[in-house]
């Protein structure tokens, strides 16, 4: 009977002991799932709050970028989302101004940037660029019945666009504007086409057309300018594993359809293959 006890004994420890070993490798194997497929994990990425993907962007500019955080939506936005659901983030938007986003990501206030930004060699001497994920053209906005059709009769007009943006660019370096203002929001550059401030708009091209289906009073697209410009989501230049991973996550949105049914649903057109299979090295 002792025996037979002693043997129970010994029994239940090796059973306890064996189950405390399979516990503690099913908890290595948790910690190290990031929630996306073979993504690197979060703790890995440098994030400046673990789990977290702290995410600057500028509001509104619609389609892109609607409404306000943390009530705020628009393709950027989903991009984002879908990009973080991924990686295995929650994602956390913060509004901030155009003018100094990307000095803002280079100083460590965000870990990632989404706002409709165009990939330049200018900004790639601040951070660095994922792969694109739209193409844009900018649009030559006007009020109804302008003598202004093409950017060749900005000659001596003055050009609103918003601070910091390509347009604003190319309507100091294309045109000959005699004056171009800029605009903290590009819906404050619309808004002041419409008021009379200035006499025409260059914006992006979805932008303008958002405005024109918004029914934006007595405004018109007269013409679209292609620049053929990519957009890429803006990321700290030491940040290589973050890249990486939404780089990654890109891919994978592109293979599955996710960035077409975007597409589809904020523009009504199909991804070109700038976009699909585009990438992008830093500089």
């Amino acid at each position: 009977m002792q025996k037979s006890r002693l043997w129970s004994v010994l029994v239940a420890l090796a059973l306890m002991i064996g189950s405390l070993a399979l516990a503690s490798c099913g908890d290595d194997e948790e910690s190290g799932d990031s929630g996306g497929t073979d993504a690197p994990a979060a703790a890995d990425l440098g994030l400046i709050q673990e789990g977290t993907l702290t995410v600057g962007t500028d509001t509104p500019f619609p389609p892109f970028e609607i409404g306000q955080p943390p009530n705020i939506s628009g393709y950027d936005i989903e991009i984002v989302d879908a990009v973080a659901e991924k990686v295995g983030l929650e994602p956390e938007y913060q509004d901030t101004s155009f003018d100094t986003i990307f000095r803002d990501l280079a100083q460590g206030k965000f870990d990632l940037v989404v706002a409709a930004s165009t990939i330049t060699d200018e900004r790639e001497g601040t951070i660095d660029f994922s792969d694109p994920y739209y193409e844009a053209q900018q649009a030559l906005l006007v009020t109804e019945g302008s003598d202004i059709a093409t950017v060749e009769d900005l000659a001596g007009a003055t050009v609103g666009a918003q601070d910091g943006t390509t347009g604003e660019t190319y309507a100091n370096d294309e045109t000959e504007a005699d004056s171009v203002r800029g605009f903290p929001e590009g819906p404050d550059a619309i808004s002041a086409l419409t008021n009379g401030q200035v006499d025409a708009v260059i914006i992006d091209a979805p932008v303008a057309q958002d405005a024109v289906d918004q029914g934006t009073a007595g405004v018109e697209i007269v013409t679209e300018i292609p620049t053929g410009e990519l957009y890429g989501l803006g990321i700290a230049e030491d940040n290589d594993a973050l890249r990486e991973a939404v780089n990654k996550a890109l891919v994978e949105l592109k293979d599955d359809g996710t960035l077409a049914k975007l597409y589809d649903k904020y523009f009504s057109l199909e991804p070109p293959n700038s976009v699909l299979e585009g990438t992008n090295e830093p500089k």
